[in-house]
């Protein structure tokens, strides 16, 4: 057996420092996204890019892409040129339903999608994969499709245009063209290719080793004949957080030779756990997140506990030093959340050259957070089973495109 490179093995150690795929985000310090990117072969989203975002739509890019919440992507500028030839296009987006409540990390891609879906004026589709959950959880089938439900209103509340948006889970949804879609994809991905994506192993049950196509094929709109009918040449456009890569690493890989368009993706970072950048915010830690089920007193409770802190450990230090931005959570959050780009450098600045405390950030960060969830909290309540039944009907969305 020949011997292990050096290159080979700085990818092992590297690999084995930050893991990220569609189940698992852990890390040994910060994310590393440029090592991702690397890794992924995805590209920056650029300046540019993002110029060329705000010519197209004449608005201002959302708060994600003047940030770089959303820092990298496959095909977007093909896209853009779609577009601006006159052709159109189509948002998928999911949610994996293991939870009752959303936390904040969550409704990130549907802030994002429902921008996109706003200055596009395109349709979407979001998949619940209820069966995803019943595979990799511990949950039967029948809190699955509940969990599904649940979540559907989370989504909902954040806006979405019915007239433009089918969402549905997989239980409910998955055969005839869609199921069609599936197969073809599974007889161009060998078993060594999708261990070879995934990290398979071999006591994993084949459930796991057949659901990839599952998620793959909502990109190509003949899955949606009672939408895309004579459509078949659609592009679409995934926004997504970038540990669902491989799932669509491996759907362009055979969607050319089923003889589609390979799917763009722009995807987000991860919006870090309270206690600070080394993965994501974990549903199994209540304290890691802010849920959108949250009062007041929790988000507050939550903030000044648990946020961990870039400044000094004595106020005299801090005057003196600043405090660490890189490292400091209720800097991460209020790069999220607070809209005002003014506000947030002044509040960077002040903070890192120790004018402002670190009380002072967190009872700042409070207010928008709350702000948040309740404006989130109120929409959730408006929506109703009916209403979850009309997104998830299976219908043609007549006026999709204007």
């Amino acid at each position: 057996m020949a011997a292990t490179t050096e290159v080979e093995k700085n990818n092992l150690e590297e690999e084995a420092e930050q893991v990220v795929n569609p189940w698992e985000v852990s890390s040994k310090g910060k994310i590393d996204y440029d090592k991702l990117i690397d890794r992924f072969g995805c590209q920056k989203l650029d300046d540019a890019l993002i110029s060329r975002i705000e010519r197209l739509t004449s608005r201002t890019p959302h708060v994600f892409l003047r940030r770089r919440v959303f820092f990298a992507h496959r095909d977007f500028a093909e896209i853009l040129d779609a577009y601006e030839r006159g052709d159109k296009f189509y948002l998928y987006t999911g949610r994996g339903p293991s939870s009752e409540a959303l936390h904040l990390g969550h409704l990130i891609p549907f802030m994002f999608t429902k921008y996109l879906q706003d200055v596009f004026k395109v349709p979407l589709v979001i998949q619940l994969t209820d069966d995803e959950k019943f595979f990799w959880k511990n949950l039967t089938v029948e809190e699955c499709r509940r969990l599904a439900r649940e979540n559907a209103k989370d989504i909902i509340a954040c806006g979405f245009d019915i007239s433009k948006t089918f969402i549905f889970s997989d239980f409910n949804y998955v055969g005839g063209s869609f199921y069609k879609n599936m197969c073809e994809v599974a007889t161009r991905v060998t078993y060594n290719q999708a261990v070879g994506i995934f990290g398979f192993a071999g006591e994993d049950h084949i459930g796991k080793v057949s659901f990839p196509p599952v998620q793959a094929v909502p990109s190509f709109p003949s899955s949606f004949p009672h939408l895309f009918s004579g459509k078949e040449n659609l592009r679409c456009l995934i926004p997504c957080a970038i540990d669902q890569d491989p799932y669509f690493r491996m759907t362009r890989d055979v969607a050319p030779r089923m003889g589609f368009n390979k799917p763009a993706l722009i995807e987000s970072i991860f919006f870090p756990a309270l206690q600070g950048e080394t993965g994501k915010m974990s549903a199994s830690d209540p304290n890691s997140a802010i849920y959108v089920t949250d009062s007041a007193k929790d988000i507050k409770n939550k903030v000044n506990k648990h946020a961990f802190s870039g400044g000094q450990d004595s106020i005299e230090k801090h005057r003196q030093l600043g405090a660490n931005l890189e490292v400091d959570i209720p800097i991460k959050y209020l790069s999220f959340f607070l809209e005002d780009d003014a506000e947030l450098e002044h509040i960077k600045k002040e903070y890192g050259e120790g004018r402002m405390l670190t009380g002072e950030v967190k009872q700042r960060l409070v207010q928008v957070l709350t702000e948040v969830v309740e404006r989130h909290r109120r929409a959730r309540a408006s929506v109703t089973e009916e209403m979850v039944d009309a997104f998830m009907a299976v219908r043609p969305l007549p006026h999709m495109f204007d």
